[in-house]
């Protein structure tokens, strides 16, 4: 079977057609699973830890386990083990138990009211211990053992301070 130029060219035509399709089918695929480049789709601030916990959960059941992962310990400050262990952890029905998945009561002060020590303390007080870590290495640049030693030295109540009681006390 001797092939001609027309027909050759028709066989490299069809070809480069099923390149095409096969890309196209790739490229409709990645935006179906609501990704793009590796990227996750649902990134940026959670507004609330009911809808973290929706996003963590549904990247978790598409599959991209690295990225809910990583949504968890940017929001939390979990460790990466024990981010991995919660995310392991749905894929077998276990809820995701961390203080800031808790619904938490609304409150009228802003983020940024106040210095960091009274943020720090009322973070402790709310039993969000990792977060107040999280919240000093974030705006001041300390690395984790300086910022929980931070977080440890802050008093639960400003007046708790020896240097704050009266000399005549003892």
């Amino acid at each position: 079977m001797n092939l001609g130029a027309p027909e050759i060219i028709l066989l490299l035509a069809f070809a480069a057609l099923f390149a095409a399709v096969i890309a196209v089918a790739a490229i409709s695929r990645a935006a179906r699973s609501g990704t793009r480049g590796g990227a996750p789709a649902a990134t940026g601030r959670a507004s609330s830890p009911q809808e973290l916990d929706a996003r963590v959960r549904h990247l978790a059941a598409t599959g991209q386990q690295i990225h809910a992962i990583k949504l968890l310990r940017q929001h939390t400050g979990m460790g990466l083990k024990q981010a991995k262990d919660a995310v392991d952890g749905l894929a077998h029905g276990r809820p995701i138990h961390h203080p800031a998945l808790r619904p938490q009561p609304a409150r009228h002060t802003s983020d940024h009211s106040g210095d960091l020590a009274a943020r720090v303390r009322a973070l402790k007080g709310d039993g969000r211990t990792e977060q107040a870590v999280f919240l000093v290495r974030g705006e001041t640049g300390m690395d984790h053992d300086e910022a929980t030693a931070f977080v440890d030295a802050v008093r639960d109540h400003p007046e708790a301070r020896p240097e704050a009681r009266p000399a005549g006390d003892a």
